[in-house]
């Protein structure tokens, strides 16, 4: 080995330090080697897990089936004659609309699904079609224990729920992570209990983030290529520590490989809510927007096809007192670039009521900062809100305006503006420009009137629409996804 020393001159030189130290180099230079390779061999790792089942086996406890009942009318399979048997869905439709034809007894309905305890005493987190409309819900731990559940608070709009169970005996619980730290590549595993195979435990990656599906007004969804498929709704998505970065909710049904998630970076509030309130209390600002496409940029003299368009301002809400006018163009809320218009809603929403936001926005090409003082969303005036208002329908619709009604050869309605690429609305054959007459048999002469039909409506509704396009009057059925 040769160490170090300083000459006479003061030059620095070197001076053998015999066979031990050549002894010595070897072993400093193979433990350097030893610790790169340990480097690089936990490295991989971190890339390539060898396996998941320490995981699995940690998370897998806390992890429940979530089971629903629920008694409902059923139509008989048999026709009128009782000789040809005709989809459910078929006689839906025809009691619905002309009344019950013919006799049929009540039926159970059940439906599967997952979730997982946050806290040891029975708080359980799952997904809110999971329950909805239940007349009981059911729960089964992973020791095959079986309990009835109390539906604390749902939150259809994030599609998220809160259940509880009584037991006696604290609970293995799983923690929500921190969903704004996953990255795009990032590994992930799925637990659930898809058709029904209990605890079924899949692996793959987060696809992308921030994903707007068109399920509900606060779309802001990591998708991943872990398998999910009917079952798994509710169930975690757990990072790599083992927390839940995200809550199983849909998957794409003409594709394989792709599934979204609700990030708990907006589950979070939801779930502290549900548990305090019962309900989710929202900001509401009193706008309907719309996306900025390059013509409108172009029509508004933007640089970019950015922000939010206000399409309308509701007469009593905040924006319209904060002086905001159909035709601005929102670019900022609270100091946060709106980039894409389906930002601005969970801005609002998460906006403490009463306080003042600042909005940038743009007006005749000019820029412009107005402070408005949140309001409350209501539940009657939920359906102010905007693009987004009936997104499980995938309709904007507006009201006419007396010139419009003019030149339609109408007295009042509402009139179809835009709809959402491979919506309910869409797959039903409905059209922008079409005036909406009646939904359900009732009529539709006002946007008030319109919100008040379309309130009720609930996901796999069938609903009948009676529309004017051109000089015909058209019937169309719409099922809600």
């Amino acid at each position: 080995m040769a160490i170090v020393d300083r000459g006479p001159n003061g030059a620095w030189g070197f001076r053998r330090a015999g066979r031990a130290g050549t002894v010595a180099l070897g072993v400093l230079a193979l433990a350097l080697a030893l610790v790169a390779g340990a480097h690089e061999e936990a490295a991989a790792a971190r890339m390539i897990p060898e396996s998941f089942a320490d995981l699995a086996q940690k998370a897998s406890p806390a992890v429940v089936n979530v089971y629903t009942k629920r008694v409902s009318r059923a139509l008989s399979r048999s026709g009128p004659r009782g000789d040809q048997r005709t989809p459910d869905d078929f006689f839906d439709f025809f009691e619905r609309y002309f009344g019950r034809q013919f006799p049929a007894p009540d039926r159970e309905q059940q439906s599967l699904g997952s979730g997982f305890v946050v806290e040891p005493d029975g708080y359980i987190i799952t997904n809110s079609h999971v329950v909805e409309q239940a007349d009981e819900v059911r729960v089964r731990l992973s020791s095959g224990k079986d309990y009835k559940a109390k539906i604390v608070g749902t939150d259809p709009k994030t599609d998220l729920a809160l259940i509880k169970i009584v037991v006696d005996k604290p609970l293995p619980i799983l923690k929500l992570g921190d969903s704004d730290k996953v990255r795009v590549g990032d590994w992930v595993v799925a637990i659930g209990n898809p058709f029904g195979l209990d605890h079924t435990v899949t692996a793959g990656i987060i696809s992308a983030k921030g994903r707007v599906i068109q399920a509900g007004p606060y779309d802001d969804f990591l998708q991943t290529d872990a398998s999910i498929n009917p079952g798994n709704s509710g169930g975690p998505l757990l990072d790599l520590a083992g927390d839940v970065v995200g809550i199983n909710t849909a998957i794409a049904a003409a594709g394989q490989g792709i599934g979204f998630a609700i990030p708990t970076s907006l589950a979070r509030g939801i779930v502290t809510q549900l548990r305090e309130k019962g309900r989710v209390v929202r900001g509401w600002l009193g706008v309907v927007i719309q996306k900025v496409t390059p013509h409108l940029a172009e029509s508004f003299r933007l640089e970019s096809a950015e922000g939010a368009l206000v399409a309308d301002v509701d007469s009593d809400g905040p924006a319209r007192k904060a002086g905001i006018k159909r035709g601005d163009v929102i670019v900022s809320f609270n100091r946060t670039r709106i980039r894409e218009f389906s930002e601005l809603p969970a801005l609002v929403a998460n906006t403490a009521i009463g306080s003042t936001a600042e909005v940038q926005l743009i007006r005749a090409g000019k820029m412009k900062t107005v402070r408005v003082i949140v309001g409350e969303l209501k539940e009657e005036t939920a359906a102010a809100e905007p693009a987004r208002q009936q997104s499980d329908l995938g309709l904007v619709v507006e009201e006419l305006t007396p010139d419009l009604a003019d030149r339609l050869g109408v007295k009042s309605g509402v009139i179809i503006t835009d709809i959402a690429e491979g919506s309910p609305a869409a797959e039903a054959g409905l059209r922008p420009g079409d005036l909406i007459v009646q939904i359900n048999n009732q009529d539709v002469a006002s946007l008030e009137k319109y919100r008040a039909v379309t309130r009720d409506l609930k996901r796999k509704d069938l609903v009948l629409f009676l529309v004017r396009r051109g000089g015909s009057t058209l019937f169309f059925t719409l099922k809600i996804g």
